[in-house]
């Protein structure tokens, strides 16, 4: 089976983590290196929770570097310690890594890594779009070097998180998402419409967390907390899929059946609709919605079933 090479820029809360493990764990991903920046935690205690979890898969051998504190138009705000904990990792403390992040920043890695791999980088995404920005000012051919990038963010015809308009990812940095998705690369998005459909229930967690298994039982821990956020949400103890979703989506793991390509612009205003992803769907009247010159593939649906396949990656690899 080919690999696809992989660049993941992250904020490693608990859906990251499993994001993580999930790459690690699929025969179709080779994960060069890791980024991080601040998100769910700071970006320094996300690239912690990275090693960390990386040498519990025994997979230390993988870099880590540590990107952006702040985002271009307003200070880190202190994460979500009530949505991932105070360590970002549920309050899970995992065994800690010798290894430190590199000296490189993330930015930095992710140019070297897509020169190393001319044409063939694919770069997923799932945190605040701060490095990626970073990046594209600091090397104007990124571009050209990258073969993919797939991001978990926004919200196309589904309501927010954060706010009523705006998702997580983009709506902490809208700036950065704005210059992102205005590049001239290939984009998939996978967006809340797709991840908030895949959820994981409460018999799933206890096969990872029952499991003796350092890795899932260790993600089966961190989703204990993660699943009382989205109790409120849900009404029952479960949780929503989307760093490890837009993973799977990324090396083809999991096959879209709804995503037109269409341009997506980013409100960067500061009005009740800051951090919105505005989605030209316009199309989609009269047929798939495609748009002729746009360079962003908008996933709305996807095959059912992921978490399944998720658990049982997860087993068979660790």
């Amino acid at each position: 089976m080919d690999t696809t090479p992989v660049y993941l820029d992250c904020d490693t809360g608990i859906d990251d983590a499993l994001a993580l493990a999930y790459l690690l764990a699929s025969p179709r991903a080779e994960l060069l290196g890791v980024g991080t920046v601040s998100g769910n935690s700071d970006a320094a205690q996300c690239a912690r929770n990275t090693l960390d979890l990386l040498a519990l898969a025994g997979r230390s051998d993988i870099p880590v570097a540590i990107g952006n504190h702040d985002f271009q138009a307003a200070p880190y705000g202190g994460g979500s310690p009530h949505v991932h904990g105070d360590n970002g990792m549920g309050g899970v403390r995992l065994p800690r890594s010798p290894r430190e992040p590199e000296a490189e920043t993330a930015a930095e890695m992710l140019i070297r890594l897509a020169h190393e791999q001319r044409g063939k980088l694919h770069v997923i995404a799932v945190a605040p779009l701060t490095n990626l920005a970073e990046a594209l000012r600091r090397e104007p051919r990124l571009p050209e070097l990258v073969a993919h990038v797939t991001i978990m963010g926004g919200a196309a015809l589904a309501p927010g998180n954060i706010t009523a308009a705006a998702e997580a990812n983009i709506f902490h940095d809208p700036e950065a998402a704005a210059e992102v998705l205005a590049a001239p690369w290939p984009v998939t998005l996978v967006p809340l419409d797709v991840t908030m459909a895949e959820v994981m229930e409460e018999d799933r967690r206890r096969r990872l967390a029952d499991s003796g298994r350092p890795v899932p039982e260790a993600l089966g821990r961190m989703l204990e907390h993660y699943f009382e956020f989205y109790r409120e949400i849900f009404g029952r103890p479960c949780s929503a899929m989307h760093d490890p979703l837009a993973a799977a989506i990324a090396i083809g793991d999991v096959a879209v059946t709804d995503a037109p390509s269409v341009r997506v612009a980013v409100e960067t205003g500061n009005g009740p609709a800051r951090g919105a992803t505005v989605c030209d769907l316009r199309g989609r009247y009269r047929g798939n919605g495609d748009q002729s010159g746009a360079h962003c593939r908008v996933v709305l649906e996807a095959e059912a079933g992921f978490p399944d396949f998720l658990v049982e990656s997860l087993m068979r690899a660790f």
